[in-house]
């Protein structure tokens, strides 16, 4: 009997151990591509307050994370970290994004699936980094301010592929490219490289979500661009949320982003 795609996710999403959360995506995705993975629409779906992270991590309000001058090694750790923690919950934004909505197709999962297995594979990266620096992902705190949105778009597919990839991941097009300089100014060349790979894959990413939030509101009968401003005004108001430029223009067209859309984020 086949493994059902909603309740391994589950089984991912809960998983704390770093390890234990690599390897269950990596086993999933491999499953799915051998086609031997039954999707049973009609599964029940649960709340999820909060998905699986290491025992070892200290949640803090945001003003609370530790940060440091990135010129120190110690500077360069906290920056990894951060880093680490946004790979890391990505994976489980992407889990989410499967186990969440159960009546997309195949493609749609197909792609989230992928999404998961790149997340995991830019998290190694960095805590690989990490580690060399003698420090690991759990080692300083934390925040959990993504996964928060997930919470709050888990009622419609339309509003998460809206505000996770093209609100959340769209951010990290827009800040990479300077750390990237940042990293590159004090020599650490293979940090620099690392976010590069980022950067390339998070385009994709963002473009997976856009083209996906574009393909509902077809479905839907909505304009998709005032569809994404009514989004974003809500997001604002709910979560007292602030979506602040400068955005990385180039990348964010090459991510599915009209430029009517980039004029209106900052309205």
């Amino acid at each position: 009997m086949k493994p059902e795609l909603f309740s391994r996710s589950w089984d991912c999403l809960l998983e704390n151990s770093v390890a234990g959360k690599l390897a269950c995506v990596q086993s999933l995705v491999e499953s799915w591509h051998l086609h031997k993975v039954a999707i049973d629409h009609e599964s029940p779906c649960h709340h999820l307050a909060r998905a699986g992270l290491p025992e070892n991590l200290q949640l803090v309000h945001p003003v609370k994370v530790a940060r440091r001058r990135i010129g120190t090694k110690e500077g360069r750790i906290a920056l990894l970290h951060a880093v680490a923690h946004i790979e890391f919950s990505a994976i489980n934004l992407a889990l989410d994004a499967i186990y969440r909505f159960r009546h997309m197709p195949a493609a749609y999962y197909a792609d989230w699936l992928r999404v998961a297995a790149e997340e995991c594979y830019h998290f190694s990266l960095i805590r690989h980094q990490l580690r060399n620096m003698g420090s690991d992902y759990g080692a300083l705190t934390a925040h959990n301010g993504l996964w928060d949105v997930a919470v709050y778009s888990a009622s419609d597919v339309l509003k998460r592929m809206a505000l996770v990839p093209r609100v959340l991941e769209a951010r990290g097009l827009d800040v990479t490219p300077g750390m990237i300089q940042r990293v590159t100014d004090v020599g650490d060349m293979r940090f620099a490289d690392i976010l590069g790979i980022i950067l390339r894959d998070e385009i994709r990413h963002v473009r997976t979500g856009s083209e996906w939030f574009k393909t509902i509101c077809n479905q839907r009968g909505l304009d998709s661009t005032t569809t994404f401003d009514k989004i974003l005004r809500e997001y604002r108001t709910d979560l007292n949320a602030h979506i602040n430029g400068p955005f990385h223009i180039a990348a964010r067209l090459q991510a599915g982003f009209t430029q009517t859309e980039i004029d209106n984020l900052t309205m």
